[in-house]
């Protein structure tokens, strides 16, 4: 057996870090490689991971199943332009369609892509069907990309004045009351669109009841229903897609984060009659890009097995149990969120920035969480993360709430 020899290690200090344009604080680790549920930076030290890349990671670090499918395509073929046709974003269009009951397939290379891709869709339905309506009815507190057209039909607080002006068009109600969405249709609304669970918000869900009604609204007055299930879709939340938990079809539907399982790859999937794009309409430079889509049919492969989404559901809810044991400790409210994307609230504002920093810097091994909110954690662990990773995950946890003030 060949020997392993470990990297000497390096310190951040050697990195010539500033080199890259700030847009974000970052703390000083360089991560150099990762396994599954566990990442390891340059100085050798080891981090349960539970952010994933932002619900990126699907099947972990470096999964082989990803690994051999993008090993197998680079010595094939690794990119024709969205002007030819290729095998593999072929197949995985018709993988997703099936999948989704949904009809056609546009593939791009981010979440905001995938978003403004539908909105641009929904604007030229509605040139075509309904006399020039262009407004899309929103949510507050939503998140769907950092475009310019993106941010402005997202409701995160502050995306109205970063970059103004915004792109008009996008009147804002609130998640769970129909209400609020019947009071702003008018002659010129073409589509709703929403998140299932407003992740970037703190992992907060539309309910059924709302989905529902929000599905019979819009189909009785014509209008589009766009889901983004950027952060929600491909397993995450325990079913393939999470509007699915409320039985109901979207109009449009966009993918992102966990389709390609850590490559960059998105997808912007439509009933038929709502697809109305003409040759230059449209288009990417990486569009069905065959490397990636090659990567999306492994994870889908593996995510789609008639047994994998019923096991992970089940070590879900033990997960589930054990954080609302946690909370109920600290006197905060039940674990907010499904499958695993979920949230822990913490009574006392600024306290998921301390316990995030504490788990990162623990001594031994660190791991990693994400404070979405002041009072809240985000997690969102490998959809394979074992029962042993989710045990430790609660034991850290544990520790670091009764270390942290």
């Amino acid at each position: 057996m060949p020997t392993t020899i470990s990297p000497a290690p390096r310190p951040f200090a050697d990195f010539p870090v500033q080199a890259l344009m700030p847009f974000t604080t970052r703390p000083p680790l360089v991560f150099t490689e990762g396994r599954g549920s566990w990442l390891h930076d340059s100085e050798g030290r080891r981090y349960l991971d539970l952010v994933q890349g932002w619900a990126v990671n699907t099947l972990g670090h470096a999964p082989p199943e990803v690994a051999r499918a993008l090993a197998e395509q680079a010595g094939k073929l690794l990119h024709v332009g969205p002007g030819l046709h290729n095998a593999p974003a072929i197949a995985l269009a018709d993988r997703l369609a099936s999948l989704s009951g949904l009809d056609r397939v546009f593939l791009a290379s981010s979440g905001a892509e995938a978003n403004e891709g539908a909105i641009k869709l929904a604007r030229k339905f509605g040139r075509r069907h309904r006399g020039g309506a262009y407004e899309i009815i929103t949510f507050r507190h939503a998140f769907h990309g950092r475009t310019l057209a993106a941010m402005s039909a997202s409701g995160k607080p502050g995306f109205d004045t970063l970059f103004a002006p915004q792109v008009p068009g996008f009147p804002k109600a609130d998640l769970n009351d129909i209400a609020s969405v019947a009071s702003l249709v008018g002659p010129g609304t073409v589509a709703v669109m929403l998140e299932p669970i407003q992740g970037e918000a703190g992992v907060v869900e539309a309910s059924t009841d709302f989905l529902q009604a929000l599905r019979r609204l819009t189909s009785e007055l014509g209008l589009l229903l766009i889901v983004d299930e950027v952060q929600t879709g491909v397993g995450r939340t325990g079913t393939m897609f999470a509007h699915q938990r409320a039985g109901i079809r979207p109009d449009v539907m966009t993918l992102g984060k966990g389709l390609g399982g850590g490559v960059p790859i998105a997808a912007v999937l439509a009933r038929e009659e709502a697809c109305c794009f003409e040759p230059g309409d449209q288009g990417g430079t990486y569009s069905g890009n065959p490397l990636v889509c090659a990567a999306a049919l492994a994870v889908l492969d593996v995510v789609a097995n008639p047994g994998f989404l019923p096991a992970m559901a089940a070590r879900a809810e033990r997960w589930r149990a054990g954080l609302d044991a946690l909370a109920h400790r600290e006197g905060g409210p039940a674990t907010s969120g499904q499958g695993l994307l979920l949230a822990l609230e913490l009574p006392q504002p600024g306290r998921a920035q301390r316990l995030a920093d504490a788990l990162r810097d623990r001594p031994g091994h660190g791991m990693l969480v994400n404070a979405v909110r002041p009072e809240r954690l985000r997690l969102m662990p490998a959809l394979n993360a074992s029962e042993g990773d989710l045990t430790l995950a609660l034991a850290l946890l544990d520790e670091a709430l009764l270390a942290v003030g």
